[in-house]
């Protein structure tokens, strides 16, 4: 069956990315694709990048059957009512805006398939973290279309949406707290005297390699890290001090900070007539 169009309004990074996978993966192809930004200049840039053609974000949502949503919450009511007219139950429109939540959506775009999706920054690079949580109008292979296209720059889960402030504090925020975790492992490095170049360089496939060792065999994290940590060793004695420091109970903290932030952030339902 012919996929319908897909339609990005808003190209920044995110919606950028999302293309970038979409069309070196082979999933999508540029005629298969209709873009639409206020920035013209960033417009133009994506639009000669990618081969893809770019039209108003009426003509967008007029012509395309799914939409995907990529531009900043603050902006998405003025989207939403430029769009409205052209958006019915015959398109799925994906939201990825931070704390825009379907009922929300569903109020200004009444009767259209919503997914709302929270990606995080590593999609930049192909290797992102998103979840998906289904609207009351979408059907199961709506479902399935927005697993595979966010499948083309990393991993997708889907959850309740009452959990979206959870997955936020974590995968949302979560790429800051590695951010640091790398800067402190590369500091002890350069404590001890190694260069900074290549402190960074061991923290950061460190991280890397320990990530994909989980994904790639799905061991409980206590037992991968059981594998390193000899009798009278090393690394016992470095947990030792994380564990004096609450290391453990300062990321739970800083997951639940960052899931409440987002909740207080959300947008209030516009009040009905």
């Amino acid at each position: 069956m012919k996929r319908p169009i897909i339609g990005v309004i808003g190209v920044g990074n995110m919606g950028a990315a999302l293309l970038r996978g979409w069309l070196e993966s082979g999933l999508l192809t540029p005629d298969g694709l209709l873009i639409a930004d206020a920035d013209e200049r960033r417009l133009q840039e994506v639009a000669g990048e990618f081969g893809v053609p770019t039209g108003t974000d009426q003509e967008v949502a007029a012509r395309s059957g799914v939409l995907l949503l990529a531009v900043k919450p603050q902006i998405i009511p003025q989207v939403l009512a430029e769009i409205r007219p052209y958006v019915d139950a015959s398109k799925l429109l994906i939201s990825i805006a931070a704390g825009v939540s379907l009922a929300f959506l569903a109020q200004q775009v009444p009767g259209a398939r919503l997914i709302r999706v929270m990606p995080n920054t590593p999609t930049l690079v192909q290797a992102g973290m998103a979840a998906l949580a289904a609207g009351p109008n979408c059907r199961p292979e709506d479902l399935e279309l927005a697993q595979e296209l966010l499948a083309a720059v990393g991993l997708a889960v889907t959850v309740p949406e009452h959990l979206m402030d959870a997955v936020t504090g974590l995968s949302g925020s979560g790429p800051a707290y590695v951010f640091v975790m790398m800067e402190a492992l590369a500091d002890g490095g350069v404590k001890m005297g190694l260069p900074r170049a290549i402190a960074y360089e061991l923290a950061a496939q460190t991280l890397l390699g320990a990530a994909k060792l989980y994904l790639e065999t799905r061991d409980h994290p206590g037992r991968l890290k059981d594998m390193v940590t000899s009798p009278a060793g090393t690394t016992i004695a470095g947990l030792h001090v994380l564990e004096q420091g609450g290391f453990r109970g300062l990321v739970m903290s800083a997951v639940e900070a960052a899931a409440k932030r987002s909740a207080a952030l959300a947008p209030p339902l516009p009040a009905t007539s």
